[in-house]
């Protein structure tokens, strides 16, 4: 066994939830068991090998904001670079699971594993899925030759780019799409499907370093998520503008198609310097661009990953 040490990163979430009943799966309140109180009461995970329990935040990941993004990306890159250090843990809520992945695997670019977790039940339920999650994440964290930032649920492993949750209350809640998990947890052992995800090394030291010196959440790039629907108006772009949005993320219909009047306020806001992407709204798949598009594609990111790509680029 690898004895170097795993930290587990506490931000709060559903898996350390509290329901006044053992029966309530979804009458709980998040965040309310503490990193260490969680970690000591899994069974087994002493004899795991050496353990660092760190509290980071204590959150409903729903509320997930910038900040903690900042403080959490820092602690990360602490850790990473301790020569004794094997892995990280993230114990993180499920709401915003894929949109914080996606973050630390773009500004921290790891070359060891950092394996977010989760439950769908809380800490306090007849049968949680907490602690099954973080034995599996370890596992994970521990495995020779793992690196970048993975998520763990129901015994599935996903990419951070690839993660997303699909299913708003049973245990196993997260997909890859089309490109499918990168493997299983089966009784504490890896079996990888494919590839560790690469990261982009190039943005990760410019990005931890213009957050740094960011002083608040007002210093962020404005960058909003607008739908494409039937009826859609070009209205909540107009308001956005008067709000000063930098960048604007189209969930579209179908392969990147936007319907008329709210095509025609985007394109207005490009032509008045707001970076505008299209990202697709449909769970699976990703836009294939056609020649002459006049607004570009997230090159397959989902709505979501695609603000946070542009909200990189804009820091930059």
């Amino acid at each position: 066994m690898n004895r170097q040490t795993i930290v587990i990163l506490g931000t709060g979430g559903t898996i350390a939830g509290r329901a006044a009943s053992a029966s309530d799966n979804i009458g709980y309140t998040a965040a309310e068991v503490g990193i260490e109180q969680l970690v000591a009461a899994i069974p087994g995970l002493a004899d795991a090998g050496p353990l660092i329990a760190e509290q980071v935040a204590q959150l409903d990941s729903k509320d997930m904001s910038f900040a903690v993004w900042a403080k959490l990306a820092g602690r990360v890159n602490h850790f990473l670079a301790q020569p004794d250090v094997a892995g990280i843990v993230v114990v993180h809520g499920t709401d915003t699971l894929e949109e914080t992945a996606y973050f630390l695997q773009a500004v921290c670019g790891p070359a060891k594993p950092v394996v977010l977790t989760c439950a769908m039940r809380p800490a306090t339920a007849l049968v949680p899925d907490g602690p099954q999650n973080v034995l599996d994440a370890v596992a994970v964290a521990r495995h020779s030759g793992a690196k970048g930032v993975v998520a763990v649920c129901a015994g599935s492993v996903h990419t951070a780019r690839d993660v997303q949750k699909v299913h708003p209350y049973q245990v196993d809640a997260f997909s890859s799409g089309d490109a499918g998990p990168l493997g299983y947890v089966e009784e504490g052992s890896l079996r990888l499907l494919r590839n560790w995800p690469e990261a982009d090394a190039s943005r990760a030291p410019d990005a931890t370093k213009i957050m740094a010196a960011l002083d608040d959440a007002t210093d962020w790039p404005h960058v909003e998520i607008v739908m494409s629907h039937a009826g859609a108006r070009g209205a909540v772009v107009q308001a956005l503008m008067q709000q000063g949005v930098r960048g604007l993320v189209v969930a579209t219909t179908g392969n990147g198609t936007v319907h008329q009047a709210l095509e025609a306020a985007l394109l207005k806001a490009q032509a008045a310097g707001v970076s505008v992407v299209r990202a697709t709204r449909c769970p699976n798949g990703r836009v294939l661009p056609k020649p002459g598009d006049l607004i570009p594609d997230s090159q397959g990111l989902s709505p979501v990953k695609a603000r946070i790509d542009l909200m990189l680029r804009l820091l930059g």
